[in-house]
């Protein structure tokens, strides 16, 4: 299973989903009463497993959404990475321990469970259980999508770090990292990306109340696999699309949408 690392046209970027596989279903049923919804990019922004209710028919939507919609593709998130290093989907080595950082800190429970495996961290079980379409798509999750406006990626971008030099290091998915911080870091989301970026980055990873908006820099993660409404965003309209209407807001401002006047200071560049 192929995912499109380069798109162009209009987009539907979709939030962090855990799992909320009702609150999916009513953003799809949106996008496909779109008159463009043909045209149309959907981007998955990561995140489909662990914390929520059901993550494995995330994933059979997900599966099902790539194979009748060509246009979609899907940021690796982190808790994809955890989960696909855990049951060996990637090869990753020893010292990164994805697999007990898995089950520490990942809110891994509800994935075991939706696969019907109640031992928690019994991987070789979970591994037997779990679909080859599944398997292949968390084998083959790029680590950013490119858009002639807009750069996809989980958590953020290093604004101390040159960016065509993190695009080679998302492009080529490097598993000898042990924590790629474009995936897990907290702090890149809400920093503004380095100056020579062209694009505006669209991340998740982080719930923030509203889909907030900064300086070339778009947040989604309205959830966080936690309740509320799941957010999703046309691109270039800006348009907001909630799967619970009642509980969505206007998007926030991040930071004042100027340039800033000097090149960030913080070194955040880690290997």
């Amino acid at each position: 299973m192929e995912l499109a690392r380069e798109i162009d046209g209009p987009v539907a970027v979709i939030g962090d989903i855990h799992g909320q596989v009702e609150s999916l279903e009513r953003i799809l049923n949106q996008l496909k009463a779109l008159p463009d919804y043909q045209e149309r990019w959907i981007v998955f922004i990561g995140d489909l497993v662990d914390r929520g209710p059901d993550p494995k028919q995330a994933l059979d939507m997900v599966v099902d959404v790539i194979a009748t919609h060509p246009r979609t593709t899907y940021v690796c998130g982190n808790h994809e990475l955890a989960m696909a290093a855990a049951l060996d989907v990637v090869k990753t080595p020893d010292y990164c321990d994805w697999a007990g950082r898995w089950i520490d800190h990942y809110g891994c429970g509800p994935t075991f469970r939706s696969y019907g495996i109640e031992e928690i961290g019994d991987f070789d079980r979970l591994s037997a259980a779990l679909p080859e379409s599944h398997r292949n798509l968390l084998s083959n999750l790029p680590w950013c999508v490119e858009h002639p406006q807009y750069f996809f990626v989980h958590a953020g971008l290093d604004p101390a770090a040159p960016f065509e030099l993190q695009r080679i290091v998302l492009q080529e998915r490097d598993y000898t990292l042990t924590r790629p911080q474009w995936l897990c870091s907290k702090s890149l989301t809400f920093q503004e990306p380095p100056r020579d970026c062209d694009r505006i980055v669209v991340s998740g990873h982080v719930r923030v109340p509203q889909v907030t908006y900064g300086y070339k820099r778009l947040l989604v993660d309205t959830t966080g696999g936690e309740g509320g409404s799941l957010s999703c965003v046309l691109l270039p309209e800006n348009q907001v699309l909630s799967s619970h209407p009642d509980l969505a807001g206007p998007p926030l401002p991040m930071h004042p949408t100027k340039e800033p006047a000097s090149p960030p200071k913080k070194k955040l560049w880690f290997w």
